[in-house]
């Protein structure tokens, strides 16, 4: 499995499936999730709404309608309720399910953010590594392409460097 770290617009990508850093609710609000909604369309965000709200760690999946891919893994690494604050293992259940399902779908390729790390307030560097081991760990049967993507050249030198400190372990 190809894992690489991308600079860019989630947005803006091109694969089968685009994970959305959601909340439980799977309101589609900002960051990420507006990045997806403003792309996607209104459509987008209702069929997410519609399908949720899901628990925390939890996904759900729509189409991806005008964004370049066939589904949104919506990946609820984020409470909707409480503090709203992620935690290490909201992040750890949300990214595993998303590959998971990406897998079960036959996706070939998955664009994943950084979980939890925006507006949930969790660390960028501890979650992108939470992340990237969960990446790791995965055994996939369709998934080839995993590219993990910061929107920001703060977060993508973040994310980088603790990709290449995953790697050396």
């Amino acid at each position: 499995m190809d894992v690489r770290v991308v600079q860019g617009d989630i947005a803006q990508q091109s694969a089968d499936a685009l994970v959305n850093a959601a909340g439980t609710s799977l309101r589609m609000g900002s960051g990420v999730a507006g990045a997806l909604r403003r792309v996607g369309g209104e459509a987008l965000n209702a069929a997410a709404v519609a399908s949720g709200p899901v628990e925390l760690g939890g996904v759900a999946v729509t189409d991806a309608y005008d964004l370049d891919a066939d589904y949104v893994i919506h990946a609820a690494a984020m409470p909707h309720y409480g503090d709203g604050q992620a935690t290490a293992e909201s992040i750890r259940s949300a990214t595993r399910r998303a590959l998971d399902r990406a897998d079960d779908l036959g996706c070939e390729s998955v664009v994943i953010p950084a979980l939890g790390c925006g507006v949930a307030g969790f660390e960028l560097a501890a979650g992108a590594r939470i992340i990237l081991e969960e990446i790791d760990r995965f055994d996939p049967e369709s998934l080839s392409d995993v590219r993990f993507i910061a929107y920001s050249d703060g977060g993508y030198g973040t994310v980088s460097r603790v990709a290449g400190e995953v790697r050396s372990e």
